[in-house]
């Protein structure tokens, strides 16, 4: 490790902390948040409040159509590790954690290996869905449930013990790790000014296994990503956005719309609407159940789609989901609700050819293979 990449360079808080805020580094779980500010915000949470935080490296990775941490994880497990040793060092955390789903053994031994000054402690998770939403995360670190708990307080200040805690996907802090020893300007050479840096990226392609790349942000997604025979392209995993073939064509990978650095390719002879019940049943049914929206709202959302989904009278369905989709959005314990209601919407209206076609009795689909992954005991 330190033969290909060089010796981890020390930095003192304040200094890893310009240097992160330099980069421009974001978040690679989806949510793009800038990194030195969620590292900030907890260091001055253990100041505020006399504990040491905690720090937890988040490699569960509960999208299924995503194995970007997995892979990262199994080829370069130190680049996380020193990561999160640079994420303790900055917010004085006195307790670190790496969640994963699978591959415990294999990073324990790495884990051996080292001699960190915060020792590593290597945990599993359950593999669902929202296993790796922050506050289910510190909710299982501290033996409950992994089930979403309210953001107030957030887990920036209350988390794991009850301490300030940094929840950070593995993804970033390996790209720390890279900063800290090759510098701001070293990062921002590849990228854009807005979105500078590179990202992994899991693609789908038809006929194809799927497999992780890294690539630079404003990389033309069809240099990645194969349009010729797509219909449409999902963005972000199951939380992302459907987009027509002819617009992915158009765009740049960006901070803003990647997710969780899913990118599906959608055969011209498959049936989207088919691809996007599946995917919302299985939202309803790995959903916390813990607040209305899910509770009610989701189940609801996604047995009017399975409607739309079948060539047949369609009754009031289209008008159910969008209203529906405007009841759950933003009133959930979690984003679990805001997530599915965005995929749904971008659903209605890329595929609306199709759904009208439906409408008349008619699917314009030749395979009704499959092409999405989803776990089959809930499916």
């Amino acid at each position: 490790h330190e033969q290909r990449y060089g010796p981890l360079t020390a930095l003192a808080p304040a200094d890893l902390l310009r240097t992160a805020a330099e980069s421009g580094l974001t978040g690679r779980g989806g949510a793009a948040f800038p990194t030195y500010r969620k590292l900030a915000s907890v260091a001055e949470a253990g100041r505020r409040t006399g504990r040491a935080p905690v720090v937890v490296a988040n490699g569960s990775e509960g999208e299924p159509a995503s194995a970007k941490d997995k892979t990262l994880l199994r080829l370069s497990p130190h680049l996380v590790l020193d990561g999160l040793r640079l994420a303790a060092e900055a917010t004085g955390a006195a307790e670190a954690y790496l969640a994963v789903e699978e591959g415990a053994a294999h990073l324990e031994a790495a884990v051996a290996e080292r001699n960190d000054p915060v020792p590593v402690r290597v945990v599993r998770v359950p593999g669902r869905f929202l296993s790796g939403e922050s506050s289910a995360l510190t909710q299982h670190l501290d033996g409950r449930a992994a089930l979403p708990r309210h953001h107030n307080p957030p887990v920036r200040e209350q988390g794991v013990h009850r301490a300030p805690t940094l929840v950070q996907n593995v993804e970033t802090l390996a790209h720390l790790a890279l900063i800290a020893r090759y510098g701001a300007d070293w990062y921002r050479s590849a990228g854009t000014p807005a979105d500078p840096g590179s990202v992994l990226c899991t693609l789908h392609v038809p006929g194809h296994t799927p497999r992780v790349v890294e690539a630079p942000y404003g990389l033309p997604l069809h240099r990645l990503l194969p349009l010729h025979g797509t219909s449409a392209v999902l963005i972000g995993g199951y939380h992302g956005t459907w987009i027509p073939a002819h617009r992915a064509a158009q765009l740049a990978l960006s901070a803003t719309n990647l997710g969780a650095g899913v990118l599906a390719a959608l055969p011209a002879d498959r049936c989207g609407p088919a691809e996007t019940a599946r995917v919302l049943r299985y939202l309803a049914l790995e959903s916390a159940g813990q607040c209305g929206p899910c509770l009610n709202g989701l189940p609801r959302i996604a047995a009017a789609f399975r409607t739309l989904a079948a060539p047949g009278p369609q009754g009031t369905a289209r008008d159910d989901i969008a209203r529906w989709a405007g009841l759950v959005e933003g009133r959930g314990a979690c984003h679990h609700p805001d997530g599915t209601v965005r995929l749904v919407r971008s659903a209605l209206t890329t595929f609306a050819p199709e759904l009208d076609a439906h409408a008349h009795g008619h699917c314009t689909a030749t395979d009704h293979t499959p092409v999405l992954p989803v776990p089959e005991n809930r499916s």
